[in-house]
């Protein structure tokens, strides 16, 4: 006899997935795939932070000559070789004193860092914290791996303006004492995506000084760290060479930005002993280890910091052509760090269907990345992100249509 078939699956469907907010780049295929550019224009999509500077030649020669280790499974911990190159490079770049952070116990690679921050929400939060449901704090335009973590593992995402008035920080402390109790886990970004802001050394002291106060975990997502207008942004780990306490903390770096090999998938997580011992077991049950050519690539690129200047310097001059075409318009500032304007058009949803239909300019409304406020209304609806990621001639191009249209 032939079961029937199930009248609905629903009831094994996980229901918090009915939670994770709409991803930003499906929003944007809905609102502009029925929509036609004008002919004769080269489309050009400045809404994905992809980037597009070429990258050093001997990562392919690394990967070629070590295509032989394909065959062999990686381990999750990574090769002593990578372990050490980012820890020469954390020291180097960041001005920690020796033996702070110690390769065996300090570091864990990931692939990419968007996976490993999803990832890290399950072994921070906990059932329940001050006897109800946790809650996990992230800025307010966000990311949306960290909304998406935090519904994933339990908690309550709550989302922390990061406006013009604050300068784009947000203001963890302000909280309601009730919320940083509840609190299990704040995830923040520094450079800011999309708004370019750098906390300074104080502000991470003092958010690693709350993250004590409160008991939570604190992961700042680092990696347009090497993208800078200006002195080079601080780093979380800064706050702990005075007594190399880390616990509680970790930050995240990635090569896809520093290095434009997006597609390598190569980063690394450093912090707190226990906490990377989590990660590391945790990734034994369900993580993506890098294969060893790419763990070798990796490590020389660690490395290497010549190609991380001219890449640096590429999107200093194309910040410069910004402030030349747009200077003065759209709340034009030139941001401190990473490689997104944030504009301020009036009505970013409208903004962005005109540019694709006049200019065949593709970006993203800032509304996409914004959590709508509980009282009414999203702080990003006046907002577009416009990638810098192409070549001068392209970005010169897509800025004066820009320019034009709007």
């Amino acid at each position: 006899m032939t079961p029937s078939p199930h009248p609905t699956a629903r009831h094994i469907i996980n229901p918090r997935l009915d939670k994770l907010p709409d991803y930003p780049f499906e929003r944007l295929r809905g609102l502009l795939d029925p929509l036609a550019p004008p002919p004769g224009l080269e489309p050009i999509s400045l809404s994905l932070g992809e980037p597009q500077h070429p990258y050093p030649d001997f990562v392919g020669e690394i990967l070629h000559d070590n295509r032989h280790l394909y065959g062999k499974y990686p381990p999750v911990a990574g090769t002593p070789d990578f372990r050490d190159a980012v820890t020469e490079w954390l020291n180097r770049r960041f001005d920690l004193p020796g033996g702070m952070i110690d390769p065996d116990r300090h570091i864990a690679p990931c692939a990419g860092t968007r996976e490993a921050l999803f990832r890290t929400a399950f072994l921070a939060v906990p059932p329940e914290k001050a006897g109800k449901q946790p809650v996990v704090l992230m800025p307010n335009p966000f990311y949306q791996c960290y909304a998406g973590a935090a519904i994933a593992a339990g908690a309550e995402p709550v989302f922390v303006n990061a406006l013009a008035e604050n300068h784009f920080l947000p203001d963890f402390a302000g909280l309601d004492p009730a919320i940083l109790a509840r609190t299990a886990l704040v995830y923040f970004c520094t450079p800011g995506n999309p708004q370019g802001a750098v906390a300074d050394l104080a502000y991470l002291e003092n958010l690693v000084a709350l993250s004590r106060q409160y008991d939570f975990t604190l992961v700042v997502d680092e990696c347009y760290a090497e993208i800078y207008d200006g002195d080079p942004p601080p780093g979380t780990l800064q706050t702990c060479t005075g007594n190399g306490e880390l616990s509680g903390i970790l930050v995240f770096h990635s090569l896809s930005k520093r290095s434009n090999v997006a597609g390598l998938r190569s980063g690394f997580v450093a912090g707190d002993a226990d906490l990377i011992k989590l990660f590391r077991n945790l990734s034994e049950y369900g993580g993506n280890p890098s294969p060893l050519p790419v763990y070798a690539a990796a490590t020389a690129l660690w490395r290497d910091e010549a190609h991380v200047v001219a890449n640096r310097a590429l999107y200093v001059e194309k910040f410069d052509l910004a402030e030349r075409i747009l200077s003065n318009r759209f709340g034009f500032y030139r941001p401190k760090g990473g490689f997104f304007l944030w504009l301020d058009v009036g009505d970013g949803v409208a903004a962005t269907k005109k540019l694709w239909r006049q200019g065949a300019v593709r970006v993203l409304p800032g509304s996409y990345l914004s959590a709508d406020d509980p009282r009414g209304g999203n702080s990003g609806d006046p907002y577009i992100r416009v990638a810098m990621v192409f070549e001068h001639a392209v970005m010169a191009d897509a800025l004066t249509r820009m320019s034009e249209i709007l």
